[in-house]
């Protein structure tokens, strides 16, 4: 089965999974290696992480691109990549869904805004007309059948921002045409409010998936309230990202104390890391034995 069909067969089962989101092939690793069945690649933390700078549309289309390729070929669960708003027009979008699916992504999310996009949670993000918005969709499941013709094969998120100006009622509308016109999952983006969350439920059909961000603005609920509400995946795209920076910073404050943070320990590191295996597989070669004695 490979990554598209396991992503179907998540997205079939009656619960909410809890769906950390990388920045990188290391943090896309530790994921797996928690036994969590999917990930997505956060625009926000990979921003932070690939360029140093936030998610305001300053990483191109191929870095992006190629952090998805390193972090698809470092994982075996499926991963949804973040296209954003194509980067460009609708044959840009075309061209946007092809590349994600050859750098082996399961899905990728195309949204609404209007360019440079923003994160969903901050301020001076706007959106296209409705029409822009349901041609990006349009183009981005006419190159996902293309690809289907073609052997290969991916899933499209579609997202929404439409509640931030316009109200939840335009975000409902716009993500059911989504689905009308082909979308595979929807995402509407900063809900407000548990009654948004269950508007947003019981209104549109096919997978939901939530946005969690600690301090953002919608409701931190349970998974088994986020199940209930009826979302299949809740995505949580910071979580992994603020830990690290919390860590690097403590780090950083103990060393100059002539201290040593609370860290993971050098043997558990190689291991995580995939030195062990690494080592492990090399015996079967001569050659490679050689090397490493």
């Amino acid at each position: 089965m490979n990554n598209v069909a396991r992503l179907h067969s998540l997205l079939e089962m009656d619960c909410c999974h809890s769906m950390p989101c990388c920045f990188d092939a290391l943090s896309a690793k530790l994921i797996e290696q928690e036994n969590y069945p999917l990930t997505f690649m956060s625009g926000f933390a990979a921003s932070a992480s690939r360029i140093g700078a936030p998610d305001l549309g300053l990483m191109s289309y191929g870095e992006v691109i190629d952090q998805t390729r390193n972090i698809s070929s470092a994982v075996s669960i499926p991963l949804i990549g973040d296209g954003d708003a194509g980067y460009g027009n609708a044959m840009n979008v075309r061209r946007t869904v092809r590349g994600f699916a050859l750098a082996g992504a399961a899905a990728v999310m195309i949204e609404d805004q209007r360019e440079p996009k923003r994160c969903g949670h901050t301020p001076g993000k706007e959106v296209v007309d409705r029409a822009e918005a349901y041609d990006r969709i349009r183009a981005a499941v006419d190159e996902r059948n293309a690809l289907r013709n073609e052997g290969c094969d991916i899933l499209i998120l579609a997202r929404t921002d439409s509640n931030h100006d316009h109200g939840l009622t335009e975000a409902i509308r716009r993500a059911e045409q989504f689905s009308k016109l082909g979308a595979d999952i929807l995402f509407v983006e900063a809900a407000k409010s548990e009654n948004e969350m269950r508007k947003i439920c019981e209104n549109l059909p096919g997978p939901k998936m939530v946005n969690i961000v600690d301090g953002g603005l919608t409701p931190d609920l349970t998974n088994a309230e986020l199940h209930q509400i009826g979302f299949r995946i809740a995505a949580y795209p910071l979580i992994l990202m603020a830990a690290a920076m919390h860590a690097m910073v403590k780090s950083l404050h103990s060393l100059r104390a002539n201290k040593r943070a609370e860290q993971i320990q050098f043997q558990d590191l190689r291991q995580r890391i995939g030195f062990d295996d690494y080592y492990r597989q090399s015996q079967l070669y001569a050659t490679s034995k050689r090397t490493i004695e």
